[in-house]
This record gives structure tokens, C-alpha cells and sequence, in this order.
């Protein structure tokens, strides 16, 4: 038997349902509030444990509808509530799968972090500095039953930074895909077109990718560094390196160095990564020089 087919978008918009969870999902929001629409429920994921307690913490999300005075649901099956009556949902990183039945009820966008069909998934801006591209984008699309699979309404491409980390560029994303978004609403849904080229997934990142594997390459050690949380250990205890850059160079894979102008740094299989500002466990964040000042590594002593 064939399924219904998925709700389409009604020609006038007015009334919206807005699905978000983290800080990249509040810009869209706020833009939607801001011209004019009509933000009937915010459906975000539950109130977490983010912390060490017990205190249950409400997403970035959920915080920002309160602080606007909208209703926040945690149920993506509310969609099936007519009272909600909404004419678009508005899907921005909000980390679950929508089922094909609510995408029968009602017609919804996606304000997607990449250019797709490239990235499609959970980490489109992690893979992408993994991968090192070297530009990225918005895409809105239409919430179809597969990954991120839907046609395209509009689509905006921008430039990486050699340097940028993972949340900056998140951020600058999150910015332009609030603007793109409304401007795609406000004349009205264009004809969508389908995405074309190779589909290429953007997996999430898990842990142990973010531990840095000095038999890579600086540069691809400096990628790692740049997702955020990167770490390798020192003396046994886990160090994270918060920022960092690659440089030309040579030592002993794995082992401390100083750079030709003195700077503490890491030999990998191509070159040196000097570390910038690191973290050791249980104390701020803090310069590497700091660093160096208080815990005293010694040149040729390991990394692992």
C-alpha cells in the first residue's frame, strides 16, 4: 500500500512550529519572532543532566523560547495536536529523527549547516575541518523521511578559515542560516530543486576521535584541535589542548620540542603542533607558556 504523501507547504505562512535544541538553533528562532511569524510551540529535547550534580539543566533552546514567552513542548507526536493548527514546522539541529506520519501532518524546512549533499547528518562542520574544506554553507530544505535527503529551497556557500574552530564556525553558520531562512519564508517558498552530486555523511564525532594521534600530520593534528575538547595525556593525566597551530619542523613522533623560536611543540609524522592554550584536569584553562611554568616538562619527554 502506498504511504500519504508529505504535507507541502501552504503558499501563505503564519503560523510556524519551531524544532531546535542547541545554541546554533536560537538565532533561527529569535529571526522567526523577529519577522513577524506567529511561534505557535517550541519542541525541544528534554531537560538534561549537563553538569556534574543533579540539577536538570533546559537546552539553550528551551531557554530562549521561555525568555520570549513561547509554549515549549518536549513531544515531537504534539505535532499531531490540532490545536496547534501551524501552517510550517522549522527543524534547526533539533537531534532527532522526525517520523514520516508527522511529516504527513505537517509540511517542514530544515536549516541545514552545509552544502548538501555534501555532509549530510549530525557533524556537517566538524567533518568538514576534518576533511579540510575549504568552504561550507546553508542549505533549506525540505524535511524529507531520509537523512537529510530533502529538496532544496535555498542555499548560501561561505568560506572556512584556516584557523576557525568548530563553535566559530557554528556560530557564523547559525547566523547566516537565521538570515537565510527568513528570507527564504518571507517570499514565499520557492520552487525546491533537488540536491545534486555525491552524498557524503557526517557521522557524529565520537570521543576517541577527539584524542590527537601525533602519527597524523600537524596539520591534521591542528583539524582535531579545532573540533574542541581535543586532548592527548601528560605524566598519565589527560591534557586538553584548546587551541593550537601547525608549523614546519621535526622531532620524535609524539615527544615535547621547542620551535625554532623557542616555543613549546609536539612532534608528529609531518611537522610540529604548537600548542597555544591548554587544560590540564581539575584546573583552568590557561596559556601554554603558563603551562610549561608550573608543571615543567622537559624536551624529548612523550605525549600519549
Amino acid at each position: 500500500m502506498t504511504p500519504p504523501p508529505l504535507a507541502r507547504p501552504p503558499a501563505e505562512i503564519e503560523r510556524i512550529v519551531f524544532l531546535g535544541t542547541p545554541e546554533a538553533s536560537v538565532p533561527s528562532l529569535k529571526a522567526l519572532v523577529d519577522a513577524g511569524y506567529e511561534v505557535v510551540a517550541v519542541i525541544t529535547q528534554p531537560d538534561r543532566r549537563r553538569g556534574r550534580g543533579s540539577r536538570l539543566d533546559p537546552s539553550p533552546v528551551k531557554k530562549a523560547a521561555l525568555d520570549l514567552g513561547l509554549e515549549v513542548r518536549h513531544r515531537p507526536d504534539d505535532l499531531l495536536d490540532p490545536d496547534l493548527d501551524a501552517d510550517l514546522g522549522v527543524v534547526v539541529a533539533y537531534g532527532r529523527i522526525i517520523r514520516r506520519e508527522l511529516l504527513e501532518r505537517l509540511a517542514m524546512v530544515n536549516v541545514h549547516f552545509s552544502r548538501l549533499p555534501r555532509w549530510r547528518g549530525a557533524a556537517p562542520v566538524e567533518r568538514a575541518i576534518l576533511a579540510a574544506d575549504t568552504t561550507i554553507g546553508v542549505d533549506i530544505i525540505q524535511v524529507a523521511e531520509g537523512l537529510d535527503e530533502g529538496d532544496v529551497f535555498a542555499s548560501v556557500t561561505v568560506g572556512i578559515e584556516p584557523d576557525e574552530s568548530a563553535a566559530d564556525l557554528t556560530g557564523r553558520l547559525a547566523d547566516l542560516g537565521a538570515d537565510t531562512l527568513v528570507k527564504t519564508l518571507g517570499g514565499g517558498l520557492p520552487r525546491p530543486t533537488s540536491q545534486v552530486g555525491e552524498a557524503v555523511y557526517a557521522a557524529k564525532v565520537e570521543p576517541e576521535e577527539r584524542m590527537l594521534d601525533f602519527s597524523e600530520s600537524a596539520e591534521q593534528a591542528a583539524r582535531r584541535v579545532r573540533l574542541g575538547r581535543a586532548w592527548t595525556r601528560f605524566r598519565g593525566a589527560r591534557l586538553i589542548i584548546e587551541r593550537a597551530r601547525a608549523i614546519d619542523g621535526t622531532a620524535p613522533i609524539g615527544t615535547l620540542t621547542t620551535s625554532s623560536d623557542g616555543r613549546w611543540a609536539i612532534g608528529t609524522a609531518d611537522g610540529l603542533l604548537v600548542p597555544e592554550r591548554v587544560k590540564s584536569e581539575g584546573k583552568r584553562a590557561m596559556s601554554v607558556q603558563d603551562w610549561a611554568n608550573g608543571a615543567g616538562p622537559e624536551i624529548g619527554e612523550p605525549l600519549a
